[in-house]
């Protein structure tokens, strides 16, 4: 069974930024796709962004220019870079790993 543990999130004000990680059990090299998805209160959950094996990334329109996802496969960890944050960015995050192992989620705040 494969672990996925996030960690990195915050209450930050808004304009902050946040590097939320996700940790894996096992070796991501070969993993086709690791991805971030959050949830707000009372939503349902929604696509963050992805990253392929091979580098190719992918955004949700609302994050796009502001966050940046990556890989570290020696680590077997996933980043989020999250750069100018704003209120609507309040969520629960969570890292799937082929949209079939999911971890526990971190909780991001953005408040003043």
């Amino acid at each position: 069974q494969v672990q996925l543990v996030e960690s990195g999130g915050d209450l930050v004000q808004p304009g902050g930024s946040l590097r939320l990680s996700c940790a894996a059990s096992e070796s991501i090299f070969n993993i086709a796709l690791m991805g971030w998805y959050r949830q707000a209160p009372g939503k349902q959950r929604e696509l963050v962004a992805t990253i392929t094996r091979g580098g190719t990334t992918n955004y949700a329109d609302s994050v796009k220019g502001r966050f940046t996802i990556s890989r570290d496969n020696a680590k077997n960890t996933v980043y989020l870079q999250m750069n100018n944050l704003k209120p609507a960015d309040t969520a629960n995050y969570y890292c799937t790993m082929n949209h079939h192992y999911w971890g526990q989620g971190t909780q991001v705040t953005v408040s003043s």
